[in-house]
């Protein structure tokens, strides 16, 4: 894999967007260009890296935006989020897109809560290019809702579930659309609904992005191969290849270690791989090339990795 941008950034401001919900700009010279749907690393300190989606304008060359929801579950990230100010700095590595905007003459956007920020810059871009589209926006209530104004009211529908109810995913996507492409980000449980019902409409409709990820480590033991290295290692059921291999000490990136980030992707050499992410399509499945090692396993006895 090529470099990426690494740098510390400045935190311009940080501003509220909704309840629970605060927007940092980040700045610095020579930022990379991004696309829609592209997610930034922030490392915050103690080994904490989390992964979040650029979610401004594409054509600003200095300054990235985030928008970040406190959990009460939160594991770290999102409090440390919370913490900073402006003025501080931030180690910043990426942008990568694992979720592209593909061409297309319409569009269907479906957001559950802070999932409309990697779809804010979508909307901004197809709409720009005069393409056909509609955003479905559900979340708890109205003032949970981040971004409300920045987004065009005639194409946009709002449900607030204290008042109005859930989105009604079947009146929505109950008739397939074979124009249409479905960009969906939220909670699981909304984008597993989305899956079950987009069965139905014709294959390359559907494109998700996962916040988190029911992570599967069951399985038989094998071999990994580490060519550079030239280590052979077994890895155990529960415990992955990112595991075993920093445990061996060689060095490997990783970051969200559930399989949506993209940062530990490692080209195979040899020996078929369970692909178990949500970053790669079938088409990149089926080509056997590269895997995400924090959560992808071996089908056979043997892996050989360019590690």
């Amino acid at each position: 894999m090529s470099a990426e941008f690494e740098a510390d950034l400045v935190v311009r401001d940080v501003a509220p967007v909704a309840e629970g919900v605060v927007a940092l700009s980040l700045a610095g010279p020579g930022l990379p260009a991004w696309t829609p749907g592209s997610h930034i690393d922030l490392v915050l300190g103690d080994g904490l890296v989390r992964q979040y989606s650029l979610c401004g304008r594409t054509g600003d060359p200095d300054r990235w935006r985030i928008a970040v929801l406190e959990t009460p579950d939160s594991r770290g990230g999102s409090r440390a989020v919370h913490r900073l100010t402006a003025g501080r700095t931030v180690r910043v590595r990426g942008p990568r897109n694992h979720f592209p905007i593909v061409a297309s003459r319409r569009y269907l956007f479906l957001a559950g809560g802070i999932g409309i920020t990697p779809l804010l810059p979508m909307i901004h871009e197809v709409s720009a290019a005069g393409a056909d589209w509609e955003l479905h926006y559900g979340g708890r209530t109205l003032t949970s809702m981040a971004f409300t104004d920045e987004l065009p009211g005639d194409r946009v529908h709002l449900v607030p579930e204290d008042t109005h109810g859930r989105l009604d995913l079947e009146a929505i996507l109950g008739t397939p659309r074979p124009d249409t492409l479905v960009y969906a980000c939220g909670p699981e449980g909304m984008l597993a609904a989305v899956e079950r019902r987009c069965a139905a409409w014709p294959a390359g409709s559907l494109h998700l992005e996962r916040f988190t990820a029911d992570v599967d480590r069951t399985g038989e033991p094998f071999e990994v191969v580490l060519e550079r290295s030239g280590r052979t290692l077994v890895v155990e059921p529960g415990t992955s290849i990112f595991e075993t291999v920093r445990a061996a000490g060689v060095s490997v990136l990783g970051s969200c270690l559930e399989g949506i980030c993209g940062t530990c992707e490692t080209e195979v050499l040899d020996g078929e791989v369970d692909h178990r992410d949500s970053v790669l399509d079938d088409d990149e499945r089926a080509s056997n090339e590269v895997m995400m090692i924090c959560v992808s396993r071996c089908r056979g006895p043997r892996l050989t990795l360019a590690l």
